[in-house]
């Protein structure tokens, strides 16, 4: 099994496409992680309609446990070669199970899908625990935006990952 496969195994959490009836499991992980800056109901539908376009840009995965509750979500924008991870998250009590790794490596994976030659994410300054799995992804710090987090005013650090040999073979296809 890949990272980026949608079965599980083992108990862990099973990967899949997010759809609009996810919406709403969705809002309730967001509102308990990020109280202070959720998205709302009308980001998530916009950026899942966004998704169903015939040249979509924008691609969303769930992560569900065995009892069929919404465990992690994460999301990516893709355009002109360039990919920006719009949102991850993992629900507290699948912390350090590798589910938050799964979701990523799934965002990575499909960038590169997308022939991105750099994947772009924002991470609050405050959060050094996912600061160290993007760090372990590859991804390096690379500026601030002042007061991104909003309404709460927090920083966020601006982390790169260059794409440039994903999915090339050894001899350089």
């Amino acid at each position: 099994m890949t990272a980026s496969d949608p079965t599980s195994a083992g108990g862990a959490a099973a990967v899949r496409e997010m759809r609009w009836w996810d919406i709403e499991a969705v809002l309730e992980l967001e509102r308990e992680l990020f109280p202070e800056d959720a998205w709302s109901a009308g980001m998530f539908w916009s950026e899942l309609a966004d998704a169903r376009h015939a040249r979509a840009t924008r691609w969303y995965t769930v992560a569900e446990d065995a009892e069929g509750r919404i465990v992690g979500y994460a999301g990516l924008m893709a355009i002109a070669g360039e990919g920006d991870v719009q949102t991850i998250a993992v629900a507290r009590d699948q912390w350090g199970t590798g589910l938050g790794a799964r979701l990523l490596q799934r965002l990575i994976d499909q960038a590169a899908a997308a022939s991105c030659g750099e994947l772009l994410l924002e991470v609050r300054v405050d959060n050094e625990r996912a600061q160290r799995l993007y760090a372990r992804f590859g991804f390096e710090p690379v500026g601030i935006r002042r007061n991104y987090y909003q309404p709460s005013g927090v920083d966020a650090l601006v982390m790169l990952r260059q794409m440039k040999d994903e999915g090339k073979t050894d001899d350089g296809r």
